[in-house]
């Protein structure tokens, strides 16, 4: 799924956190990361914020609930 304009990374992440599953973020160059890793996580924001707002994310869930929850956070939250 991809995911646009998180202003709220933290959100983002404490959503990641809460997941039961697997949840990855697809590197431009095809790799994934495991977004549930602290230090997946601060790799990812180094190399992907340049003022603080996440433009475009390539994300897989391997659960639905996860899934739906990233939705949910797209939708209420994502953009504050």
């Amino acid at each position: 799924m991809k995911v646009q304009n998180i202003t709220d990374v933290e959100g983002f992440f404490k959503v990641v956190d809460s997941c039961k599953g697997r949840v990855e973020l697809v590197t431009g160059e095809g790799d994934r990361l495991n977004l549930k890793s602290k230090l997946s996580q601060y790799v990812s924001m180094a190399n992907i914020f340049s003022n603080g707002e996440i433009p475009e994310l390539e994300v897989i869930a391997y659960e639905k609930e996860d899934t739906d929850k990233l939705i949910q956070f797209m939708i209420d939250g994502g953009n504050k």
